[in-house]
């Protein structure tokens, strides 16, 4: 399901702001974006992201700014001559290699760190609360605004249901007229059998027409769809995360068009069940929505 969320907030010397995007998908898809050592942040960012959705690709991005005051700048000494050995090993290794320049040593990351990397670990933790606090306000904002799109889509499903239930009123009309002009027309091909082979097994006959009959019926197929319509009604009622249960019914709902398909023996039946397709597949492809 799509929706979009921001909240932007400043604690002390910061401010920041929040960014959630959620697209369609199968599953669970988080993808936080947030600046090197707030790992902490990121691993909770996930968590709850978690607990709050179920479907969707989801993005999280946080833009942290430090509003006042200058920044410092330091060298992380055991960092660099960490980088300085690792440089020499490759020299030896790699003898026609170009060497380790100062500045492109420092440019390796964490070599050179900002002053605010120094914080006592209080006030960072002060920090990630903060900004955990501003995340939770945006995940409350996507949730609603993917339900808000829920409701909008509820209103779509409905009406493909709707369109399918008068489908299958339709196509229980049809069988049974269905029904009676096979066996007519049957009766009739057995009654010229009859005439022209004196010799055939009139119950083995009646037999057969009980088979063709049987194998046309599409009566249990058409309960089994109003019973499934019936199911996604109940599922739409009450509301919650249904999105796979509804996956699986338009599997069960294809499976039984398919069968009045393959049955039919009357192009208006037939007709009915490929309009019947048509819809499920409008409807599953509206299911891929739904959380």
């Amino acid at each position: 399901m799509t929706g979009f969320a921001r909240d932007s907030a400043e604690f002390a010397h910061w401010s920041w702001s929040w960014e959630l995007k959620s697209v369609n998908a199968k599953g669970l898809d988080v993808r936080p974006r947030v600046p090197s050592g707030l790992d902490a942040v990121e691993t909770e960012v996930r968590a709850r992201t978690g607990k709050a959705f179920s479907r969707g690709n989801i993005t999280v991005g946080l833009a942290l700014n430090r509003q006042s005051g200058e920044v410092g700048y330091r060298i992380n000494n055991d960092h660099l001559e960490r980088m300085i050995a690792i440089a020499s090993d490759l020299a030896q290794r790699l003898p026609d290699a170009r060497p380790a320049s100062i500045d492109g040593l420092l440019a390796l990351r964490g070599v050179i760190e900002t002053e605010e990397e120094d914080a006592d670990d209080d006030a960072k933790k002060d920090l990630e609360r903060a900004l955990l606090t501003s995340f939770d306000a945006a995940i409350k904002a996507l949730a609603s605004a993917r339900a808000e799109e829920g409701a909008r889509l509820e209103v779509v499903l409905s009406g493909f249901m709707a369109t399918l239930a008068d489908l299958q009123a339709q196509a229980t009309k049809t069988a049974e007229a269905q029904g009676d002009a096979i066996r007519q027309r049957l009766l009739e091909q057995i009654t010229t059998l009859m005439a022209d082979a004196s010799g055939l097994d009139a119950g083995r006959l009646e037999q057969e027409l009980s088979i063709v009959m049987s194998k046309a019926d599409i009566r249990e197929e058409l309960d089994r769809l109003h019973a499934h319509i019936a199911s996604v009604s109940e599922m739409m009622t009450e509301g919650g995360a249904i999105g796979r249960r509804l996956d699986f019914l338009c599997q069960e709902l294809n499976r039984e068009a398919n069968t009045i398909c393959s049955k039919a023996h009357d192009t208006d039946l037939t007709r009915i069940g490929l309009e019947m397709k048509a819809t499920i597949e409008q409807f599953r492809e509206q299911v891929q929505n739904i959380e």
